[in-house]
């Protein structure tokens, strides 16, 4: 990208969102929409598998195997562990396992993984996000493909109490488990390990099928058997809904499984946003076409999904998005819809209603933001070439501002702590405030989106 005069906006959107996010986040969200995979299907970084020739000395995942380990790497890539092979990703030809991670053959001839997870452990830099990998009787602790010293240990060493030749392992932070833990699976017993006290609990979860592999996905918790998965509590182990499922389906891309089909890459002067926005929880969200992404995610991997896979209602899109007051205001042709920001993304009685009833503005918004979260009442909505602003602490709500503005057609606009950014197109422009924005009468340099921000092509 060249240099501009104010701030990039790779600069902006990493301070505005985890310093650990890059612009790739964006290649992957828009490579991930282009793809145009069912909602059910996760996405990753583009690979050449899909229509490639199958070497026949490799295992094929789509043959319906079952795995021996799954875990997310430090970045969010999901590797599966197949005998002495894995698959890196969603989707991708399988490989050795000791190109990655090498030392596994010291143990074995083959090295073969029993168990694996990626640890938990924000309160201790020097293991958290690292792989550990179970082979028999020992434990590997890996960070970016890299051994860490003193390892391999015995699993008993490292995690008192568990037992060798594990099934399954997977982490399990707090708030989704009482403390942050490891759930440790060998047959029907299943070891929760606290990190902290290093105490170990064993539960009998008889209901549930014996875990070959068990991953923490998106906040959720799959058993994998088979070529199967159940989805599962991490706490009571229950099972809720329709299981099991065929996991060709939902966790690879295979011929003649889910509804996945591929679409040229666009051209970067062809990117168009739809929304973007940051709950209450701190989830960040973008959203164009019928697709959604959240950001916040990265460390499950970058992954688009179908709008309606967590907002149903919304069948065509959305032209507008904003969070107030622990609710998503979600806003289509001349409606709102307005959504609690819970688990299950709840519609709240009466809506869809107009915009007009609702914020006072007639017909159809482009984009809409709030500047400081709850601590700022205002919503500003932009339409065609104005921008009204909405106290919503009032009631009824009405426009308490009107700006001209000397830009049109917006697409998106996001607020932060570096300012304002309005998207338009292929292009994006930067107002260090919206009250900047508000008195502004020159539009300022527009400024393209390249390939290092969206993975278009050039």
């Amino acid at each position: 990208m060249r240099r501009h005069t104010v701030p990039s906006i790779k600069a902006q959107l990493v301070a505005i969102w985890p310093r650990s996010l890059s612009m790739k986040l964006l290649a992957t969200f828009y490579l991930g929409l282009v793809l145009g995979l069912s909602a059910s299907m996760p996405l990753e970084d583009v690979t050449n598998e899909d229509g490639g020739v199958q070497d026949a000395t490799l295992p094929d995942r789509c043959d319906g195997i079952e795995f021996d380990a799954i875990t997310p790497d430090e970045k969010g890539n999901i590797i599966f562990f197949k005998g002495a092979h894995l698959w890196k990703t969603f989707h991708g030809p399988a490989q050795l396992s000791n190109e990655l991670f090498k030392e596994l053959d010291d143990n074995h001839p083959i090295g073969h993984v029993d168990a694996a997870f990626r640890m938990h452990n924000p309160d201790n830099p020097d293991d958290h996000d690292h792989v550990y990998l179970f082979q028999d009787d020992k434990v590997f602790s890996y960070y970016n493909q890299f051994l860490k010293s003193g390892y391999p240990k015995s699993i008993q060493d490292d995690f008192p109490e568990i037992p060798s030749h594990l099934d399954a392992a997977v982490e399990c932070p707090k708030g989704e488990c009482v403390a942050n833990s490891v759930l440790f699976f060998k047959g029907h017993n299943v070891h929760v390990y606290d990190i902290d006290t290093k105490l170990v609990k064993i539960k009998t979860w008889s209901h549930l099928p014996v875990c070959t592999s068990v991953l923490r996905w998106l906040e959720h918790y799959y058993c994998f058997h088979g070529h199967n998965f159940t989805k599962f509590n991490p706490v009571s182990g229950e099972v809720s809904g329709d299981y099991p499922k065929d996991a060709r389906n939902y966790f690879m891309k295979c011929p003649n499984f889910g509804h996945g089909n591929g679409h040229e890459i666009p051209k970067c002067s062809e990117v168009k946003i739809d929304a973007i926005t940051t709950d209450d929880q701190g989830k960040k969200y973008f959203f164009a076409g019928r697709y959604y992404m959240r950001l916040d995610s990265h460390r499950d991997g970058l992954h688009s999904f179908l709008i309606t896979k967590a907002w149903k209602e919304l069948t065509n899109g959305v032209d507008a998005v904003f969070s107030y007051a622990d609710k998503l205001y979600m806003m289509k042709d001349d409606k709102v819809y307005i959504f609690k920001s819970d688990a299950h993304n709840t519609l709240i009685e009466g809506y869809p209603k107009s915009i007009k009833e609702e914020l006072g503005i007639d017909g159809h918004v482009d984009a809409a933001f709030l500047c400081d979260g709850n601590r700022n009442h205002t919503v500003h909505i932009i339409q065609g070439k104005n921008m009204y602003d909405v106290d919503l602490s009032a009631t009824p709500r009405a426009v308490t501002g009107d700006s001209p503005l000397p830009l049109s057609d917006i697409d998106a606009a996001l607020c932060g702590q570096d300012g304002v950014f309005l998207f338009k197109g292929p292009t994006y422009y930067h107002y260090e405030t919206a009250f900047t924005l508000a008195f502004s009468r020159m539009a300022p340099m527009a400024h393209p989106i390249t390939h290092a921000m969206m993975g278009c092509q050039e």
